[in-house]
């Protein structure tokens, strides 16, 4: 979780008054939380996309910022590194980084 983030639920939690071990964090559902996603792709102009394809979106930029596979399957809580390989099409091609480094070494 980002910093910030962290800071900033710490400063919700503070506000909170005996918040229990079992209880939510947030009271927001499923129906919520997708009127919540309507309103701010309307207000936004954005696609509207499935809460699930966030999960997807994530997963696209930890790798266009450079992770590894086995770190982002870490992440997400994939079962199976594999399953982060459905993802390969966007995993940079390094062949050619690859072939530079070899010749430093000729």
């Amino acid at each position: 979780m980002p910093f910030f983030l962290t800071e900033e639920i710490k400063d919700y939690f503070s506000r909170c008054y005996e918040l229990n071990d079992n209880q939510r964090i947030f009271c927001l559902g499923k129906s919520g939380l997708h009127h919540e996603m309507d309103r701010g792709c309307k207000i936004s102009g954005v696609k509207r996309i499935r809460i699930h394809d966030l999960r997807h979106s994530h997963v696209s930029l930890l790798i266009n910022m450079g992770f590894n596979a086995v770190d982002i399957a870490n992440r997400v809580g994939h079962e199976s590194v594999k399953i982060t390989y459905r993802y390969a099409h966007m995993f940079p091609n390094k062949d050619e980084e690859i072939a530079k480094r070899l010749d430093m070494y000729v």
